[in-house]
């Protein structure tokens, strides 16, 4: 299957087309099947879109989401995908989304899986659209190159897997490939030269297990789409 790709001049003309797809499958989805399940990433290259979209008038009690990864951090650690979340999406009418956490009360990712995995079946799947950034090693989620395991695992049987990065901070909680890949649509974001060139790497033949984010790029089974800027 053909990766469609949407190329801006900079960040802001991507922010506000984006903002635009992503409002259309969300306001898609709730037509045809009364609600919609969005799967959306950390760090800072989503954040002004993640404001844009909080401002859009859209069925947003309809919406049931979830993060691709998490840190195995309290919220309101800097460090928190879901502590990014709240102030940036989650405000507004956009409080109104049904939020399912990845980070729980157990002390260690493992522990909290089970209770992650419940928590991950209340959605709607398959997921109507799932938001995903790539790391300049190839990682997308928490799938991080040489320590993913099973979690790479397009057969997964598992939603969610801990994982526990040896180049990164905090062990994690990340959605496994095949939930990822349990998906109508999939969005690649991110921005940057040095991670186009990473991206058109992972488009050469060369272990999943090197460049992570191949287990996206390479299934025939999901639509991708990648929308980048310098």
């Amino acid at each position: 299957m053909a990766i469609v790709e949407h190329l801006f001049p900079d960040a802001e003309a991507l922010t506000a087309a984006l903002a635009e797809r992503v409002s259309e499958a969300l306001e898609a989805a709730v037509g045809a099947r009364g609600r919609a399940s969005l799967v959306v990433s950390g760090g800072r290259t989503p954040r002004p879109l993640f404001e844009t979209l909080a401002q859009r008038d859209l069925p947003w009690s309809q919406v049931h989401a979830t993060l691709a990864d998490e840190r195995w951090v309290d919220a309101d650690s800097l460090d928190s995908n879901e502590g990014m979340l709240r102030p940036s999406l989650l405000q507004g009418q956009a409080a109104a989304v049904h939020f399912v956490p990845l980070k729980n009360e157990a002390p260690d990712p493992e522990l909290g899986r089970a209770e992650c995995a419940a928590a991950l079946a209340g959605m709607p799947w398959p997921l109507d659209l799932v938001l995903l950034g790539m790391g300049a090693d190839g990682h997308t989620a928490s799938l991080f190159p040489g320590v993913a395991g099973e979690a790479l695992n397009p057969n997964c049987a598992d939603t969610c897997r801990a994982v526990y990065p040896e180049t990164a901070t905090h062990p994690r909680m990340s959605l496994t490939a095949s939930a990822l890949l349990a998906s109508r649509v999939l969005i690649l974001h991110f921005t940057g030269e040095e991670k186009l060139a990473v991206y058109r790497q992972a488009l050469e033949p060369g272990p999943i297990e090197e460049l992570p984010v191949r287990v996206v790029l390479r299934q025939p089974k999901v639509p991708v789409e990648l929308w980048w800027s310098p």
